[in-house]
Order: structure tokens, then sequence, then C-alpha cells
């Protein structure tokens, strides 16, 4: 019987173990390096993220503005339903009064045997009482019609409240998805702008978010370093400003107040704000209701130019018009600018100007 043995193995030498060894070294040379090409990207120059992120933050806050728009026109369907559902509740309480109104007349009208009330004052033999009844017998005729259309009336109010209640809710759910939308758009933003600036180093990051505080313009000089610069801003920072009356300079007076407070998309205050959230907190502070988005903000007053500006107007930015700050003399704004960067004084040529609005 055979034996079942395992084949004997020589080992390689001399020249064929050495061409062995340089093969296995260079194989492993290149998996190495295809495996570190595989899994390192080129990190792109800083000013080419942060023009990226730029355009982010301007895209998402358009998007804001979708959104403030969209939540504006959602609680004013939301208000509007409720009103119709009370007013429908109202009425139908009337109805059912009126109801049991004419169900006391039927019951009567049964009781008395359901005689007509022409043949029961014809069978009276006292002329004068006959006369009397037959007076109280038409007033019970009016009422009672005047009853019978009333309810009419009250029937066909409920179902036009119904109809109308039904429009406003299709209303109320076109706009809450249009406000997920909007919603989920702004979040999409914001998560590419922050994969895009954790792709920067450390130092990196610190001189963009330094810029986006101060000149917005990555490693370049804040301009309002300048000795002159600086002391302009910090005197219109928190200072008294010379406002051409009582309500812009309340106006201004209020946003001075919200320095330093973060910016938070969708928010109205009073702990954060977006850039038309501040701008009407501040002249709802000075008793002036500007709606609520940007592009309907910029027709709330009276159009001016640029050389009438004056502490208090509505400065605008960008062709689409979604972001807007408040002028206060100087060439500077107080704005509130994207996330990361809270409410600040800033130069309205940071941004492209599109125009300005007097309200008040």
């Amino acid at each position: 019987m055979a034996a079942h043995r395992k084949p004997q193995q020589y080992p390689l030498g001399g020249r064929a173990a050495r061409t062995a060894a340089t093969l296995a070294l260079a194989s492993a040379a290149t998996a190495t390096v295809f495996e570190g090409s595989g899994h390192a990207e080129p990190r792109p120059p800083p000013a080419q993220v942060k023009a990226q992120v730029d355009r982010l933050y301007q895209e998402a806050e358009v998007a804001t503005e979708r959104y403030n728009a969209a939540k504006e026109k959602a609680t004013e369907a939301r208000s509007s339903l409720d009103r119709l559902r009370d007013e429908a509740a109202r009425r139908t309480e009337r109805l059912n009064t009126l109801r049991s109104g004419l169900g006391a007349i039927a019951t009567a009208q049964y009781r008395s045997g359901g005689l007509d009330p022409a043949v029961r004052l014809a069978l009276t033999s006292d002329p004068d009482q006959y006369l009397a009844r037959a007076a109280i017998a038409e007033k019970a005729g009016e009422r009672q019609a005047a009853a019978l259309g009333s309810v009419r009336r009250e029937l066909t109010g409920i179902g036009q409240l119904r109809a109308e209640s039904t429009r406003r809710l299709t209303e109320l759910r076109d706009h809450e998805a249009e406000l997920r939308r909007q919603e989920t758009a702004v979040r999409a933003k914001l998560g590419e702008a922050r994969t895009l600036l954790a792709r920067l180093t450390a130092e990196e990051r610190a001189r963009y978010e330094a810029a986006a505080t101060g000149s917005g313009r990555l490693g370049a000089a804040d301009p309002s370093s300048a000795s002159g610069g600086r002391a302009d801003r910090d005197s219109l920072a928190r200072g008294p400003v010379t406002a051409p009356n009582t309500r812009a300079a309340q106006a201004v007076s209020f946003a001075q107040g919200q320095l330093g407070k973060p910016y938070m998309w969708g928010a109205t205050g009073p702990s954060a704000y977006d850039c038309s959230g501040l701008t009407q907190a501040a002249w709802r502070a000075a008793g002036v209701a500007l709606p609520r988005t940007t592009y309907t903000q910029i027709n709330a007053g009276r159009r001016i130019s640029r050389s009438e500006l004056a502490p208090g107007d509505l400065v605008f930015f960008y062709s689409g018009i979604s972001h807007v700050g408040l002028y206060i003399g100087g060439g500077q704004m107080i704005h509130a600018p994207r996330p990361g960067a809270p409410v600040r004084v800033a130069p309205i040529d940071e941004m492209p100007f599109v125009g300005a609005t007097r309200v008040g």
C-alpha cells in the first residue's frame, strides 16, 4: 500500500531566489503607491476653497429666504384656516339654535291637531278674539318664514366656509411641502460648505473665519485694521448714530444691541438672527412692521440711490436680492452675515450692492 506523503518543497536558491525577492519587493512597492494614490486626494488651494464656500453660503442664503417666505405663507394659511374653522363652528351653533326653534313650532302644531291656523281662526265664535288671534297668527307666520330663511342662509354660509377651509388646507400643505424642500436645500448647502472647510488645515480655517468676521477676503488684510478704518467702525458699532428721524435712530440702536449675536438661518431673534430677521426685528423695535424676506423688504418703502443713503436705510445685495443689512452711515452697515459669523458691522462694499430702501 502506497504511503501518502506531502510533496517535498525545495527552496529557491542562487539567481532564482534573488529574482523572486526583487519581484516581491517591486510588487509591494507598487501596491503601496497605488493604495496611497487611491486614498489621498490633492488638497485644493485655500483661495479656491474660500470661493467655493462663499458660493455655497450665498446659495444657502437664497434657500433661507425662500424658506422664510414659505414659512410666512404657511403661518398665514394656518391662521386663516383656524379663523374659518372658528367661524364655521359659530355658524353651526347658530344653525342648531334655529333648528331647535323650528322644532318647537312643529311640535306645537302637532299638539294642536295640525289644523291650519286660518281654519282654527274661522271656527272661533268671538269676532274680537278672531281678529286678535288672526294678527298673532300672521306675526307667527312671519317669524316662522324668517326662521326658515335664516336656516337656509346659515346652511349656505357653512357650505361656503367648508369649501374655503378645504382650499386653505390644500394651500397650507403646499406651503409646508415647500418649507421642507427649502430646509433640505439649506442644510445640504451648509453641509457641503462644512465638508470643504474640513479639507483646510487648522491654520487655514482660522484665517478663513477671521476673514469672515473681518474683511471677508481670505489672506487679505482687514481694511478696518488701519487706524482710521478701525476707529470709524468702532465709533459706529455701539456709539450714537445721527439718523434722519426718531424711528430710524431706534432701528439702528436696536441693531447695535444685537452685535455679536450668532447667525442662525430662519431666526428672527432675540438670541440669533438671519439677515432679514435682523432688519425686521430692528424696525419692529421702532414700531414699523416689515415683511419677512429680503425680496419683500426691498419693496417695503421708498427706493433710494446709493448716494442718498442715511442711517436706518435697508441695503440689499446680490442679483437675487438674497442679503440685506441696516445702513448706519460712513459706508458701513450692521448685518447678520452667515453661519459662523455673528452680527457685526461691515462695509457695504464687501458684497455686490443692488439697491436700497427707506422705511419709517
